[in-house]
């Protein structure tokens, strides 16, 4: 029992060890590439559709992985998808080109959301349920905090351009490697006629967890809208070029610094509870913050606030799908979140842009605080009814 114990913490470590890897490269991507192409003359907008690449990659891949999950195993989709992202991000010094670069974002989407699939639903099909919030909240803060320390490697263009991408290529090979130590597993197999093939476990997973999958397409939303947008605001605004990424990763921040507690603390009061709090609040914040944006300081402050409450809604929405889904479902409930975080990380930059091009009297947070608002209201509304019981 001790050994289970020991070996269920290793495999635990490894997991996050891998996703805060994947984070790192994702972050450092992001900045590095827009960068690079800023100061080859490439549009701003092609260079904003470029950005797409990953997230339109976690999509294409998303409907014909959890069969394969199902099929080989937790480890070796793993691994084959830590080595699609580490291959693809040393090939981008190979041959500079901005078709061949939007490729490569392309295999690094379907690498992550391979390996960010197989290790989520792995945690969630293996862990207590009493602290299975917690150990999701572990997983979102390893991501989250790659993903913030990430852009810290763009500095490295100033050595040499391909610098950044072999050193993350060689992190990401090193993190992989240790996947190796683990013994394989497979999801709970599905029982009884339960209408297992095609689109019917897909509605099944969905009557099941619907209300779970506004967590991960929310957070999506705010993490691809504010990072992608709200820098244009500020500039029209007035605000200095240099404090516009102070503001964003004091957003990422506040996430990082209640990402442990609130887990815990949706372990014991239930997580639609914190998710239903949690939107209310920062839609109230983000609302009071579209009346103060003359002080930089209100705004940075609103922007922590915010993101203290909001920074953990995929973890959340994660553990709430858990609490929802039969373990059978899980495999399809993981892969639901996973799409309904890439629809909102798509949607996010489209409907923030038509927000700007024709709404110009009333400020960008106003937009963020509505879609809050109005997902609290559906936690709130569908949220008191009993959940579905599995047959």
């Amino acid at each position: 029992m001790t050994y289970f114990s020991d070996y269920s913490k290793k495999r635990f470590m490894i997991l996050v060890l891998i996703v805060s890897i994947s984070g790192f490269s994702q972050g450092m991507l992001l900045p590095l590439i827009s960068i690079i192409f800023e100061h080859d003359g490439v549009s701003s907008t092609l260079n904003g559709l470029h950005a797409t690449g990953l997230y339109i990659g976690t999509l294409l891949i998303s409907p014909f992985i959890e069969q394969p999950l199902r099929k080989w195993g937790y480890k070796p989709i793993i691994l084959m998808g830590g080595a699609l992202v580490f291959v693809s991000l040393f090939a981008f010094p190979l041959w500079k080109s901005v078709t061949f670069w939007f490729i490569l974002r392309l295999l690094i989407g379907v690498g992550d959301n391979a390996l960010h699939y197989a290790t989520q639903t792995w945690i969630t099909s293996t862990a207590d349920h009493q602290s299975l919030g917690k150990g999701m909240a572990i997983y979102g803060l390893s991501f989250s905090t790659g993903f913030a320390v990430g852009p810290l490697m763009v500095r490295l263009i100033e050595i040499a351009e391909a610098l950044p991408f072999i050193a993350s290529s060689i992190l990401c090979l090193c993190a992989w490697s240790f996947v190796f130590f683990l013994k394989n597993e497979k999801p709970e197999r599905l029982t009884g006629d339960l209408n297992a093939r095609g689109w019917q476990r897909y509605k099944r997973a969905i009557l099941f967890g619907w209300l779970a999958f506004l967590g991960p397409f929310v957070y999506g939303f705010l993490e691809s809208s504010l990072n992608a947008l709200f820098p244009v605001y500020a500039l029209r605004k007035g605000i200095e070029v240099e404090m516009i990424p102070i503001i964003l990763s004091v957003f990422t921040f506040g996430g990082i610094v209640t990402q442990v507690p609130l887990g815990a603390l949706g372990d014991k009061v239930g997580r639609r509870t914190i998710l239903m709090v949690g939107s209310c609040g920062a839609a109230i914040i983000f609302g009071i913050a579209s009346f103060l944006e003359h002080s930089l300081i209100a705004v940075t402050i609103a922007f922590f606030l915010a993101g203290t409450l909001v920074g953990s809604m995929f973890s959340l929405g994660i553990t709430y799908m858990a609490d929802l889904t039969p373990k059978e479902l899980l495999p399809t409930g993981n892969l639901l979140c996973g799409i309904a975080l890439s629809i909102g990380s798509l949607t996010g930059p489209f409907l923030g842009g038509v927000y700007l091009e024709f709404i110009k009297n009333y400020s960008f947070l106003l937009l963020v605080a509505l879609l809050l608002l109005a997902v609290a209201t559906v936690l709130l509304i569908f949220g008191r009814t009993k959940p579905l019981q599995a047959k």
